[in-house]
């Protein structure tokens, strides 16, 4: 069997041995090349044709997050951010280089007395394994600017009723859920609605538990909307998106969003299903579901129910999808109303909130 051929992107002497030891251990990997530099790793990608990258995030010179950028304009190749750090800045990076392409984020163990050592190690390969699979496009960061709160153009006014019929949309939840590629899915979308939103979001992205707290904080920095943890029984306002707490789920009942600690769905907690079910059983005509890219089947049944009692549902297409599982398992059931490149996501959300929510279905009906 043919291994899967890693480069190694980081300045640590150290840490870089120890991750050649830990991917040279498992049987599927071996290490093409470890360079300490972006710059380094730019220089010899094209000799070394990695199938799949580790990329530290703090370098000397360019950061991971400007290695990840161009990596995927001029060689698009799997990417997993190994990061040890959760300060802020170090997340803001890590975040960023996920928006500019790389597929996921995992921790870095430090030495071998390390108490998580074997755990992480065994996430990195896994990681490493998982995303080598992916087939990834040229990425090129979108030059549209995003207004943050107190922008005049943040605070851009969208309609709330349409000008034919004068009756106002009847949509009170939207609900997203992402995975694989889901950190620049999302920010493309959030990033597009204005702060004038008249929905309340909820958000299920699986992430790691980690860096969970520095995404939110991200997300925080790239739309004109508040993005906060949900708390206990929560009253949702519009404008405002709402993640669960680690390692919970997040539901919505009897007008209250809230976290729950109810068993996996589909081997994930949050999952998007468990989300998604809950707007079903208590709004669910009155409801827009979302299932972006990401791997395996979480939210199809859940987008399903809500479309199933009336509400409207979306799959990102696979044409921009990072990975096509999670929308195609939901087309796949018949859970979809409408299948849309990621770029169309938004506009198409402004337009079913801004108008009666039985015109939006005959849409769907056509």
């Amino acid at each position: 069997m043919k291994k899967i051929r890693v480069m190694i992107v980081e300045d640590s002497p150290t840490v870089r041995e120890l991750l050649i030891h830990i991917i040279n251990q498992d049987p599927r990997l071996e290490v093409a090349a470890g360079v300490d530099s972006g710059e380094k790793a730019l220089r010899i990608i094209g000799r070394i044709q990695p199938d799949v990258i580790s990329m530290d995030i703090r370098l000397p010179g360019m950061t991971g997050f400007e290695a990840t950028r161009k990596i995927m304009q001029i060689r698009p190749t799997p990417i997993v951010v190994i990061s040890a750090s959760v300060e802020k800045e170090d997340l803001q990076i890590s975040m960023n280089a996920l928006r500019a392409g790389a597929l996921s984020v995992v921790e870095k163990p430090v030495n071998f007395n390390q108490a998580s050592y074997y755990e992480l190690a065994h996430k990195i390969c896994t990681q490493l394994v998982i995303m080598s699979k992916v087939k990834v496009i040229s990425q090129r960061l979108k030059t549209k600017p995003i207004y943050l709160s107190g922008h005049p153009m943040a605070d851009r006014p969208i309609p709330l009723r349409d000008n034919m019929t004068g009756k106002r949309n009847s949509y009170k939840w939207l609900g997203l859920v992402a995975s694989t590629g889901g950190p620049k899915a999302l920010s493309e979308i959030l990033g597009s609605l204005p702060r004038n939103f008249p929905l309340p979001i909820f958000v299920v992205q699986h992430i790691t538990a980690s860096f969970h707290d520095g995404f939110i904080d991200w997300l925080n920095s790239i739309t004109p909307l508040s993005v906060m943890k949900a708390d206990t029984r929560m009253i949702p306002v519009p404008g405002s998106i709402y993640l669960p707490p680690v390692d919970h789920h997040l539901i919505v009942q009897n007008g209250h969003v809230l976290p729950a600690n109810s068993p996996l769905v589909c081997r994930q907690r949050p999952s998007g299903t468990v989300l998604f079910q809950s707007m079903a059983e208590h709004s669910g005509r009155n409801v827009i579901g979302v299932v972006l890219t990401g791997m395996g089947e979480d939210g199809s049944e859940g987008l399903k129910a809500i479309k199933d009692a009336g509400g409207y549902t979306i799959a990102e297409n696979e044409s921009t999808s990072v990975v096509y599982g999670m929308p195609a398992a939901a087309v796949a059931i018949d859970g979809v109303c409408e299948s849309l490149p990621l770029d169309e996501i938004a506009p198409r959300i402004l337009e079913l909130t801004a108008k009666p929510h039985s015109e939006a279905m005959a849409y769907a009906n056509r």
